[in-house]
């Protein structure tokens, strides 16, 4: 429970901060707020007046109610203006708050290392960014609008019947404790709940972005039901945990106005004495409880209020965590840009594991000569993406180092060490846009005709002008109205218009057809003359004219050297190539 607060308080803090950026809007609201709650709290008295004039046949000042009336009605027109634009301003605020919070959260995921993105399932994220955001913009909108007014209700209500009558007023505030309580205690209650409820939020987020993202899979291997029984057993948590959050919350409401209630009564008890005894008048109690009614209903919605923010702080504190997450390691200031990059990699005694207690790879040493052409081979988790993976330093190694053109690529910059590689991986991916805009992610500034010609050189081209629009065929989201093979076909036209000096092809043609793979075969090859080149394959039949095939098994290269040596060696790749062309 003392945790909880602790992180409560930390995450209100952190909230104030952002609104800190607005403190001359918030000025402005608070003012605004004054001036709808003194108006407001003004016209009772106005209405007071207007009673007492009206004494009974015949004993009515009718100018006087008339010049009372008059000026209601100004009170009433600055009220509805003054709270007009205090809601606007306090729309304001609170969208520019949030519009900061989720650029905040969007920059910071740009910048978290690959190792969150691998470990958080991509729909709890989805549901932090926007889900949360979105359940925290209501409770800080429902924050500004009425706890302002509440609060000033309370003061300036109490501070206007002090002046008509301090004894009824003490009645009032002997009262009102007991509804600061009530709702104190359960406000502590719901945090805890309403946390949960967003937690679960995101767990059910996340598996029904999992189970769209691969219906084909789904479907493809009868899952349908595996998947509505986890969908039943998450939702089913959530309706619990949604249902007690609820409850909770929703009994500060009845609780509040039971004590509200008592507060009335007894003004309206003493308030009748006072006026029996000749100490209040006829218009002087009507003003009590009018204002005993005012003094109440802010605590209403103030209980309302605080419902709303534990929802919306509990939300807050999930972005807050994501905000809160560890990001890549800085640049170093004197980091070097590769400007002119030779295609020589070395790696010298790599150690490298994704979880500490699992050594993945161990004391890997590799030495690969400019326009070099590296395969990689081995089974299933041997480590040959984990390699892809240290070349393009989406992880750092663990010991040892890597070096491109004589530089340790930890003391040079991501961008230009990223951009000196081209990468074609067995995943494809393609953004909602056309197919021009895709071929072009590599070179936005690429002329048509370089387009195209690289479109030609990937076997592209011809697909590509049977589609409706041809290059301007806008495509959804990862080329889903695309085959597997034709997303693969644009993602090489992609590199193939870039031709940077160096080339990673993860399984780059695992998705083409055998007639089209030769075609590509022989693209590739006029690609890689006189640039290095990292090729990863389980196709043996894809490596044979590799300069230098690595085997690997367990995180270590067990065999290296052309493929006819190692076939006469009768080694492990001996034993992998005859595995795949046996008879």
């Amino acid at each position: 429970m003392k945790q909880s607060f602790s992180k409560h308080k930390s995450t209100m803090k952190r909230v104030l901060d952002y609104i800190g950026v607005y403190r001359w809007l918030v000025l402005l609201s608070l003012i605004l707020a004054a001036v709808t709650v003194a108006t407001t709290l003004y016209a009772p008295i106005l209405v007071g007046y207007g009673v007492d004039l009206i004494l009974g046949p015949g004993q009515v000042d009718f100018a006087g109610l008339i010049r009372i009336l008059k000026q209601i009605a100004v009170v009433i027109c600055i009220t509805a203006l003054a709270q007009w634009l205090m809601n606007h301003i306090n729309n304001q605020i609170t969208y520019h708050v949030v519009k900061d919070i989720r650029t905040k959260a969007f920059e910071h995921l740009e910048m978290l290392p690959l190792k969150y993105i691998d470990t958080h399932p991509s729909g709890d994220v989805i549901s932090r960014i926007i889900a949360d955001i979105d359940q925290f913009s209501e409770g800080l909108l429902m924050g500004f609008t009425q706890l302002f007014t509440g609060v000033l209700t309370i003061l300036g209500t109490l501070g206007f019947m002090l002046v008509v009558n301090p004894l009824i007023t003490v009645v009032v505030v002997v009262v009102t404790p007991l509804s600061l309580f009530v709702a104190s205690f359960i406000a502590k209650k719901t945090f805890t709940m309403f946390r949960l409820q967003s937690q679960t939020r995101g767990e059910l987020t996340s598996l029904v972005d999992e189970m769209i993202g691969n219906q084909k899979v789904v479907q493809a291997f009868g899952y349908e039901n595996d998947a509505q029984q986890r969908f039943e057993e998450i939702n089913e948590r959530l309706r619990k945990c949604s249902l007690r959050a609820i409850f909770f919350s929703s009994i500060t409401n009845p609780s509040t106005r039971f004590v509200n209630s008592m507060v009335y009564a007894s003004v309206g008890v003493a308030g009748a004495f006072a006026a029996i005894r000749g100490l209040l008048s006829v218009g002087q109690l009507s003003v009590f409880l009018s204002y005993a009614n005012q003094y109440t209903k802010p605590f209403n919605e103030i209980s309302g209020v605080v419902t709303e923010l534990q929802n919306a702080l509990a939300c807050a504190s999930r972005v807050f965590e994501l905000i809160d997450e560890e990001p890549i390691p800085a640049e170093k200031e004197d980091a070097h840009v590769l400007h002119t990059v030779d295609g020589s990699v070395d790696l010298e005694h790599v150690k490298f594991s994704y979880v500490p207690e699992v050594l993945l790879i161990d004391n890997l040493n590799l030495h690969v000569k400019p326009g070099q052409r590296i395969a990689i081979v081995g089974p299933t988790g041997c480590g040959k993406t984990t390699i892809i993976n240290l070349l393009m330093r989406f992880y750092d190694v663990n010991s040892g180092s890597i070096r491109v053109s004589g530089h340790d690529i930890r003391d040079v910059t991501r961008k230009s060490l990223r951009s000196s590689y081209g990468m074609v991986l067995q995943e494809t991916w393609l953004k909602a846009g056309t197919i021009r805009d895709n071929i072009a992610y590599s070179r936005p500034d690429a002329t048509e005709e370089e387009i195209i010609r690289a479109a030609k050189e990937a076997h592209a081209h011809s697909f590509i002008k049977r589609m409706p629009q041809g290059y301007d065929t806008v495509i959804s989201e990862d080329g889903g109205n695309l085959s597997q093979g034709q997303k693969q076909l644009l993602c090489i036209a992609r590199v193939m218009l870039s031709l940077p000096p160096m080339l990673i092809l993860d399984e780059a043609t695992s998705s083409i057809d055998t007639r089209t793979e030769i075609r590509i075969q022989k693209a590739f090859a006029s690609m890689m003359k006189g640039r290095t080149s990292f090729i990863v394959a389980h196709r043996l039949s894809t490596i044979r004219e590799a300069d230098v095939i690595l085997v690997m098994r367990d995180g270590h290269i067990i065999e290296q050297g052309r493929h006819e040596e190692l076939l006469k060696n009768k080694g492990f790749y001996a034993e992998l190539y005859n595995s795949q062309f046996a008879g």
